[in-house]
């Protein structure tokens, strides 16, 4: 199947698909499919250095890429199909994306009726380590390993000067809108 990009077309996340809205981001030529090249970029938008960046473009697109494309051979340039991300998702995760990708906000409140105990809308460090905690799965490494990669990334670009982690930045990052948010904040700083 040809990529948006050969066929003229942008890719557009569907509406209530949190988690393509949520990958779309990286997808910087917007075609549907993102490259490590475009998950380096990526990272690099929305403030993180070159080792953190190019560790999780391998990382990531190393992990994903062969599980968002079903039925298609291994390979080497390692692409993640946007409109397949949902066959990716990881155990040991929050459960605020369901298995088709949407948003459930049940499970997102969830997270902080059971966690936030200091401060009712943020999380502390010590508060987030418990919520990977208890989301481990049994015998479920990859999974532990890629929810612990994700929220402690998020930790570190987006806590507080109180170490806080605000739950509306974490709803941000669950559709996407914070990517594109830390992208304009890294910018203006560029150009003050």
């Amino acid at each position: 199947m040809a990529s948006s990009a050969s066929t003229g077309v942008k890719f557009v996340p569907e509406e209530d698909n949190f988690l393509q809205r949520h990958v779309a981001f990286f997808d910087r030529n917007k075609d549907g499919i993102v490259y490590p090249s475009e998950t380096y970029q990526g990272f690099r938008a929305i403030g993180c250095g070159y080792l953190l960046s190019a560790f999780a473009s391998l990382f990531i697109n190393m992990g994903l890429s062969s599980k968002t494309r079903p039925g298609k051979g291994f390979s080497l340039s390692f692409p993640i199909e946007i409109k397949n991300i949902h066959l990716a998702k990881h155990g040991s995760d929050s459960g605020v994306y369901d298995k088709n990708g949407r948003f459930v906000e049940s499970k997102f409140e969830e997270i902080f009726a059971k966690h936030s105990k200091t401060h009712p809308d943020a999380l502390t460090n010590k508060e987030l380590k418990q919520l990977l905690s208890s989301n481990k799965e049994a015998n479920d490494r990859k999974g532990a390993i890629a929810a612990f990669t994700e929220w402690k990334i998020l930790y570190y670009l987006c806590k507080d000067k109180n170490g806080l982690l605000h739950k509306d930045t974490v709803r941000a990052v669950y559709d996407g809108s914070l990517f594109e948010k830390l992208e304009k904040q890294k910018a203006s700083k560029k150009h003050a």
